[in-house]
């Protein structure tokens, strides 16, 4: 079996595919990629059992069809130092010997018998599908995954909620300190449907989508997802189980209202979070009107820091204790200029807010409090 196909083409689309490849298989097939030659495309796959990665490109001259598995580790390496210049791919499918001549020499590995490679998983017949634009879909993974949990006990915070009603989709990701809630109408389904992503096809799905364009197809029944790019295919296996209710833990009625600059806040917590408790992370805003005094101290090495800025506010004045670490992190990816922290009480948690929404989206994020020895 022979082909033909660009280094750099097959470069970046094996290295897309190779993030889901596990270092520790419980099959050692899965340290290999499935290659496919059927009429004229090369189909490539990647998986871990849990997450499969699939992706077609064009190839010159092959004249046979055929499925062999190549070591994906070896294979890469080799890849990457070769500039751009045809490769050509000989395959003795009795043995699995492989050939692959460039301009200035020639590799020889072995490969293995596909038949060993586990089969896809397929939904059944009741797969909801669903339609989104590739930047919506980024923009709603961007904004939520870094507030996935990692926790062994309750399994499904450790991926991001998709929520999709009628009119809407919402992105959600909590790990009990912090909570995002991304509504975008820019996505909706016929019916009302919900899953959770698990964490590392959300990632695999982050690292794609930048250089995808158009409309990614979501379909998936109670076990499995399948998204479908105009160049990649991800099955993943979800997070079975019903998530918290989100919606019940977003406190209503904050009258204390904070608007600030959120680049100027980002900059005064990095400076005054140097000088807090390095086992809490703890840093307290002091409010009083049109004033934010940001502080933070850590008694065991007696240091301390003060910063003042200004802010619109005309409540009441309060103190309020958050973990400067999580507050940068919500901070990191809102993108507007300008943010609205809300307030009920300093033992509440605090609701964080872009000023100005962007288009056809509803952000929200929330931190819970830290209690304030004073």
């Amino acid at each position: 079996m022979k082909f033909i196909v660009s280094s750099n083409t097959l470069f970046s689309h094996l290295q897309n595919i190779s993030r889901v490849v596990n270092s520790k298989n419980t099959l050692p097939i899965l340290e290999c990629f499935l290659f496919e030659i059927e009429d004229g495309t090369l189909t490539v796959t990647a998986s871990d059992s849990e997450t499969t990665m699939i992706t077609s490109l064009e190839v010159n001259d092959s004249e046979e069809n055929g499925r062999f598995a190549v070591a994906s580790k070896t294979l890469l390496d080799a890849l990457k130092e070769i500039p751009e210049q045809p490769l050509s791919f000989e395959i003795n499918m009795n043995n699995y010997e492989i050939t692959v001549q460039y301009q200035n020499g020639k590799y020889s590995l072995m490969g293995q018998n596909a038949d060993e490679f586990p089969l896809q998983p397929t939904l059944n017949d009741t797969a909801v599908r669903v339609q989104i634009d590739a930047n919506v879909l980024l923009n709603g993974i961007n904004k939520s995954i870094f507030a996935t949990a990692d926790d062994e006990l309750r399994p499904v915070m450790n991926g991001i909620y998709f929520d999709i009603t009628t009119e809407d989709m919402t992105f959600v990701a909590s790990d009990g300190h912090k909570l995002v809630r991304c509504k975008t109408v820019a996505a909706k389904s016929d019916e009302r449907a919900a899953f959770i992503l698990p964490k590392k096809p959300a990632s695999m799905l982050k690292n794609l989508l930048p250089k995808e364009a158009g409309v990614v197809i979501i379909e998936f029944d109670e076990r499995n997802a399948i998204f479908t790019l105009e160049r990649y295919k991800m099955i993943c296996r979800l997070i079975e189980g019903r998530y918290p209710n989100y919606n019940s833990v977003i406190p209503q009625n904050n009258p204390h209202k904070i608007i600030m600059d959120r680049l100027q806040l980002i900059g005064a917590l990095r400076r005054v979070s140097v000088f807090s408790s390095q086992s809490s992370s703890l840093i307290k805003l002091r409010i009083e009107e049109n004033k934010l005094v940001i502080s933070a101290q850590d008694i065991d090495f007696s240091t301390s820091a003060e910063e003042t800025h200004t802010c619109q506010y005309d409540g009441t004045p309060m103190s309020i204790g958050f973990k400067s670490t999580f507050l940068l992190d919500i901070l990191n990816n809102i993108s507007a200029s300008e943010i609205m922290i809300e307030l009920a009480d300093p033992s509440r948690a605090g609701v964080i807010v872009p000023v100005e929404q962007e288009d056809n989206e509803d952000l929200l994020m929330l931190l819970m409090p830290m209690m304030l020895n004073d």
